[in-house]
């Protein structure tokens, strides 16, 4: 289904893009499950669901991820381990996305890290060299010490070897995250963190330079969001609660809801196509219209089903039984029957 979808969003906006959103979204989950554990930005308890949505509203990876996880490393693992053809080659991500370390990653992998940074006015920016202090005399309020080239020369081979592990799946990202956190004095991880400040600089130069990188951005993080809107209408039994305590189950929860949001899409691509199949309406749009389009909407979804009310009809009451009152002796022959 997912392929039909990816198929039919081609033939009505184009090829897709390199470029996946990327976000968490809590969904909470009962007291008993052992996987629970409460998350202190949501304020609530439950686990997460990791979401890499392509740029044109296919959801291409999902994962269910403990609160206390590293949403930089699922967002590592979704972009390397998508299941898919497509060769990601941007990754936007929200406030979570800009530290260092996914810089760093990130660069020996070979994509792009393109986060919303939230108070960007206190991001310090790294020199490039030693030994010129008065080189960027406008930017020396936000410019810091410079990078240790040297390092990042030592560790090169290092460096790589872990990328290479992650991207052959020898080790997950997490693992080896886990590993450089319980070490931060680890110069492989110091290497790491100087390739990110380096890549995080450049970044952050861009960003504040081109408004077109600020509202592709934004534009990728909104279909992100409008991803998660459509999962909270999809997923409405038992509350949006997960029940279960066994983790292949939660699984299950988390692709079944790929796959319905998938079928959405792949609907409302198909239902679109016919509209603008009328020459009326293909006249009509004009291309600011057009790149309002999306396939992901879910106002038509009716998830507990549509009841039409007659206004114009009344019951027909004079058929109704009403139930007389009870008679004392059928009550006690009743309890009689259940002692015996």
């Amino acid at each position: 289904m997912a392929w039909a979808a990816h198929a039919a969003i081609l033939s009505e906006w184009g090829q897709g893009s390199t470029a996946v959103a990327s976000d968490s979204t809590h969904v909470r989950a009962y007291n008993q499950n052992l996987f629970t554990e409460w998350h202190s930005r949501y304020g609530g308890r439950g686990v997460l669901i990791y979401w890499h949505v392509e740029k044109k509203s296919l959801a291409i990876h999902s994962q269910l991820i403990n609160c206390a996880a590293s949403e930089v490393a699922a967002m590592i693992e979704g972009a390397m381990r998508h299941g898919t053809t497509m060769d990601v080659e941007a990754n936007y991500t929200d406030s979570h996305g800009q530290s260092g370390i996914g810089f760093g990653i990130t660069r020996l992998l070979n994509f792009d890290l393109l986060p919303r940074i939230k108070r960007i006015k206190k991001v310090k920016l790294y020199r490039p060299v030693a030994g010129e202090p008065d080189a960027y005399p406008q930017l020396a309020p936000a410019l810091t010490r410079p990078i240790r080239w040297e390092l990042i020369t030592q560790q090169y081979d290092q460096m790589i070897k872990y990328a290479t592990a992650i991207r052959t799946r020898t080790a997950s990202t997490e693992a080896i995250l886990r590993r450089f956190t319980r070490n931060a004095s680890h110069p492989t991880y110091a290497a790491m963190l100087e390739v990110g400040r380096a890549q995080k600089t450049i970044f952050v130069a861009r960003y504040l330079r081109l408004r077109d990188l600020q509202r592709e951005i934004e534009e990728g993080l909104n279909v992100m969001e409008s991803s998660n809107g459509a999962n909270s209408v999809i997923a409405y039994g038992k509350g949006g609660e997960i029940a279960s305590n066994r983790r292949d189950e939660q699984e299950m929860f988390v692709l079944c809801l790929k796959i319905l949001q998938s079928a959405l899409v792949y609907v409302n691509t198909l239902m679109l196509q016919d509209v603008l199949d009328e020459p009326e309406w293909a006249e009509l749009l004009t291309p600011a219209d057009r790149r309002g389009l999306t396939p992901l909407f879910w106002f038509h979804v009716r998830p507990y089903g549509e009841g039409n009310l007659d206004m114009g009809a009344r019951l027909n009451l004079t058929l109704a039984s009403v139930p007389g009152p009870r008679d004392p002796a059928d009550k006690a022959e009743r309890s009689t029957a259940g002692n015996e």
